[in-house]
């Protein structure tokens, strides 16, 4: 049987006493997060926590990039073959990235695998300049088209969700850009749900560890950075109904993935009686500032707890009765650049005869990278 890459360990004890909602009550309500998940026909909030609280989104923000790139593929200006360009500035970004060389093409179609699957930030800026022409342009098209969808709460500086002061936005907010992604574009859902990518060179797993072990699961996207700590959007199918959920601020890809699960299960198996998400009126005492956990997400004693959260070969454990281990595995779809147009690296400098200069040793001192 092959052993996924991550382990899925569920209970009796936990499925029996775990009801449709049940995972939520159980939670510390003094560690509680944003939440809201809600019906992507009707619009229905079927249940939500702290959802007009400013958070920063991380690599959530891929989906408006994502949504502009949908929006060029409608309007004619793009088709799927289009080549999108990586420019000094693009292969210059931090990671999570593919690292592909200045001036290397891909397709827009494998664009889009990379930046939802691989959640690569240096694709997400050549996209950027490949719609908009710059990424300047591009970022004011994603906040008007922020304000034109009734996101209230939302401002964005990058492309690609990596530290920027002045983005951010709320579970409600990031809803709604997923409900109309799901109804406008239906015939791109399949980016969301591939279970990985392979560049030619390299093979990458989907961070959404709902896809292929939740029944239904179809989508969307992951994101983490110290101050978000581990968000996640998720949707899901059974039967003809679709839903989406937003949990923002997780202390691990387990806990996001176990909140996600809870909250999608709930949705499929609840009628519910909530109100539109668009009708959904704020409420909570917030203030101005956005929400930072980076004192609780990104020290030793949370990187400690988190590696125990781990088996012994060092597979994530992930502690709810809806998500099952998968037992293949995954299927991998090719996002490579276009044959022929990657640079050669450059050729090593050759030794010179310049007299030598000793310099003080440097201390590396490790800083917390976005694993989405």
């Amino acid at each position: 049987m092959f052993k996924s890459r991550f382990r899925v360990f569920t209970t009796l004890v936990l499925a029996g006493a775990v009801a449709a909602g049940g995972a939520l009550a159980g939670r510390d309500t003094a560690l509680a997060n944003p939440y809201i998940v809600v019906d992507v026909k009707s619009g229905q909030v079927i249940e939500h926590s702290d959802a007009f609280r400013k958070w920063y989104p991380a690599s959530l923000t891929k989906l408006m990039t994502a949504y502009l790139a949908f929006r060029a593929l409608k309007a004619g200006r793009m088709t799927l073959e289009t080549p999108v360009v990586m420019s000094q500035r693009a292969a210059s970004a931090a990671p999570s990235k593919t690292f592909f060389r200045a001036g290397s093409q891909v397709t827009l179609d494998n664009a889009l695998k990379l930046l939802i699957v691989k959640s690569a930030n240096d694709i997400a800026i050549a996209i950027a300049e490949a719609v908009s022409g710059s990424q300047e342009a591009f970022i004011a098209a994603m906040n008007a088209e922020a304000a034109r969808l009734g996101m209230t709460s939302t401002r964005f500086v990058n492309p690609n969700g990596l530290p920027g002061k002045g983005q951010y936005s709320t579970a409600r907010d990031i809803a709604l850009l997923a409900v109309a992604i799901k109804r406008e574009f239906p015939q791109y859902s399949s980016y969301f749900s591939l279970e990985g990518v392979d560049t030619g060179k390299n093979s990458y797993g989907n961070y959404n560890m709902l896809i292929g072990r939740f029944s239904g699961a179809d989508g969307m996207k992951t994101g983490f950075i110290c101050a978000s700590g581990f968000n996640q959007v998720s949707s899901a199918t059974r039967n003809g109904r679709s839903v989406v959920s937003v949990v923002l601020g997780e202390d691990s890809l387990a806990a996001r993935t176990e909140r996600s699960a809870a909250l999608l299960q709930k949705a499929l198996t609840t009628a519910g009686s909530g109100v539109p998400l668009a009708r959904l009126a704020p409420y909570g005492d917030y203030g101005a500032d956005v929400a930072d956990i980076s004192a609780q997400i990104c020290n030793p004693q949370a990187a400690k707890v988190r590696s125990e959260g781990r088996d012994e070969a060092g597979r994530m454990i992930i502690k709810s009765p809806y998500v099952r281990e998968m037992e293949r595995p995954p299927l991998y779809s090719f996002a490579g650049v276009i044959p022929g147009t990657e640079p050669s690296p450059p050729e090593p400098k050759k030794a010179g005869n310049a007299a030598r200069v000793t310099l003080p040793a440097k201390v590396a001192v490790p800083v917390p990278r976005p694993v989405n």
